[in-house]
């Protein structure tokens, strides 16, 4: 069996301690989990989710009517918050989501991946996605990474930083046992390890969103013909490790994983660190 959020996770920290330019990060104030993504379906292999937003100013959002722009309608005032993502007593400060199968499908292609990696093997591909996550997340801790220079994410430049990044992990020769399981696609997996188990929140398919909180006290604002209220946190605003599970994922689909036997005791040591066991 192999639990492939945490086979990514100890990655990570690995690449952490090989790369220089990603050494401020701390993968224990970190979680990586799962969410379904088919192959055959457009969607993003991974991303990137901030827990440690700013503080922001209070505002509203409002409406108006096209024809005479007029201000129709507007929420309550609120501030945006980030839930509490608890891990063994630590408050996590990043999530990085990964879609299986999806994300073990990745190949170079002959897009942008191939072109900035010619001649590599597809593993490089998930490499490279995995980096690009962990590229994303501010060295000062102030959310989501802005560019020095001035460029928008996803630029020429990320592009180039997150391969550069890649390059130099490759070249200090790592333990080709911490990058094995990116040589396989999800079928190769699933024959070799014959269950693929993944991370999740107790909640799935959902995970821990930024949420609205109204004001208590309003201030006024512009007067309009309808004040909408903000609507009540549909998802838990606190997470801790009850609310942490452990899900299989399959081609078709995931459900919670419910170990017996052998299964269970290899449970138990895939997932130590991310249950707090």
């Amino acid at each position: 069996m192999l639990n492939y959020t945490e086979a990514l996770t100890a990655l990570a920290r690995d690449i952490t301690m090989r790369v220089p330019a990603l050494s401020y990060l701390d993968i224990d104030r970190m979680l990586i989990f799962g969410r379904v993504g088919r192959p055959d379906a457009e969607g993003a292999n991974a991303s990137c989710h901030c827990l440690c937003l700013p503080e922001n100013e209070p505002g509203y959002y409002f409406w108006r009517d096209q024809r005479t722009r007029e201000l129709t309608r507007r929420t309550e005032w609120f501030v945006a918050r980030t839930p509490v993502v608890q891990r063994t007593g630590t408050r996590l400060d990043y999530l990085i989501s990964v879609a299986l199968p999806r994300f073990c499908d990745q190949r170079l292609g002959h897009g942008r991946k191939a072109a900035l990696y010619p001649g590599a093997g597809a593993y490089v591909a998930k490499l490279d996605t995995l980096v690009h996550e962990l590229y994303h997340i501010d060295p000062h801790g102030r959310g989501i990474r802005t560019m020095a220079d001035g460029e928008r994410q996803h630029s020429e430049t990320f592009y180039a930083d997150v391969a550069s990044f890649v390059k130099t992990y490759l070249d200090s020769t790592p333990d080709p046992a911490v990058l094995e399981f990116l040589h396989y696609d999800f079928a190769g997996l699933r024959a070799r390890y014959d269950t693929v188990v993944a991370t999740a929140f107790r909640n799935y398919p959902s995970y821990p969103p930024i949420y609205l909180e109204r004001l208590a006290e309003q201030p006024p604002g512009p007067a309009t013909g309808e004040i909408v209220p903000v609507k009540v946190p549909g998802q838990p605003v606190r997470y801790a490790d009850d609310d942490i599970m452990i899900r299989e994922f399959s081609a078709r689909g995931s459900r919670r994983f419910r170990p017996a036997g052998k299964d269970a005791v290899r449970l138990t040591v895939v997932t130590h660190d991310t249950l707090g066991a």
